[in-house]
């Protein structure tokens, strides 16, 4: 289950690409998309997700959260199962919520995980 909110008509921010190239320590999985850490505490971690557009299937693997999440998309678009979030969307994913989320262009998205992410095995 999840909940999405589209606050693009009243949410304005710019990102500064140049400061995050610069400060962020970049994960790159090779299939298009990268992630940075900026936060950890316990089991919770704020991370950054900088996808290309079209990513393939592979690169956001099906997975799921035991403490649920949240994600705000800062540029560009995600989908998955349960919705479509443009820019300024702000998602939550309930607990234990299994979803396969996709870009459509280049998309930068700020993730809160409360109790991190667990990769859903095929069956």
């Amino acid at each position: 289950m999840s909940f999405s909110c589209d606050l693009s008509d009243w949410l304005g921010f710019s990102v500064d690409e140049d400061w995050m190239n610069e400060n962020v320590a970049w994960k790159d999985f090779g299939t298009g998309v990268r992630l940075g850490r900026l936060k950890r505490e316990g089991e919770c971690s704020l991370v950054l997700y900088d996808a290309d557009a079209e990513v393939e299937v592979e690169a956001f693997m099906p997975h799921m959260h035991p403490g649920g999440e949240a994600y705000l998309v800062l540029k560009g678009e995600v989908y998955d199962e349960f919705g479509t979030y443009p820019t300024g969307s702000i998602v939550w994913m309930d607990p234990e919520t299994t979803h396969n989320p996709k870009t459509r262009e280049r998309t930068l998205i700020l993730v809160l995980w409360p109790k991190g992410v667990k990769i859903v095995q095929p069956e």
